[in-house]
């Protein structure tokens, strides 16, 4: 997988800013809009963690 750019909750769990700041990041990374983004969530279904491939992603 190439470089990735990841974002965890600051307080265990992702909010709404926090998940429009990863958005934002990663168009200005240049992470391709068709790349599926990966999350993490904890047994209660929130988010923990998000993670985006900053290149083409193979898998």
């Amino acid at each position: 997988m190439p470089a990735a750019l990841k974002f965890t909750g600051e307080d265990k769990d992702l909010t709404l800013d926090e998940l429009a700041a990863f958005v934002e990041a990663a168009r200005k990374a240049g992470a391709p809009s068709d790349n599926p983004v990966r999350a993490e969530l904890s047994t209660s279904g929130k988010i923990k963690q998000v993670e985006i491939a900053l290149g083409e992603d193979a898998d």
